[in-house]
């Protein structure tokens, strides 16, 4: 499989940029969308997050842009984990967890 051209990793990351900057909109500024707009928006981010791209490259639109980072790393979770999460909200969100699960567990 050949690399792709320099303007197909140009048009990639232009259009991953206008969805997370989209995203970002929708998720930190309150816009308003229907359900089905914006799972159609997280399905097209999701996908862009998913092209080839120069790693420098994606790791910047991810750290402009916190709502598709978000994603990248629920995306990615099986590989990573939480890596692109603060330490601390990391450990956090997996005490939670085992919290919720240990009071579950009571119940049923």
């Amino acid at each position: 499989m050949s690399a792709p051209s320099l303007a197909t990793v140009r048009n990639r990351l232009e259009t991953l940029i206008a969805l997370a900057g989209l995203l970002e909109r929708v998720e930190r500024a309150g816009v308003k969308v229907g359900a089905e707009q914006y799972r159609s928006l997280v399905r097209q981010v999701s996908l862009a997050l998913n092209d080839e791209l120069p790693v420098d490259a994606l790791q910047a639109v991810l750290g402009a842009h916190p709502a598709a980072a978000e994603l990248y790393e629920n995306l990615h979770y099986e590989q990573s984990g939480l890596s692109r999460s603060p330490l601390e909200r990391s450990i956090n969100a997996e005490l939670l967890a085992g919290q919720v699960l240990a009071k579950a567990a009571l119940r049923g």
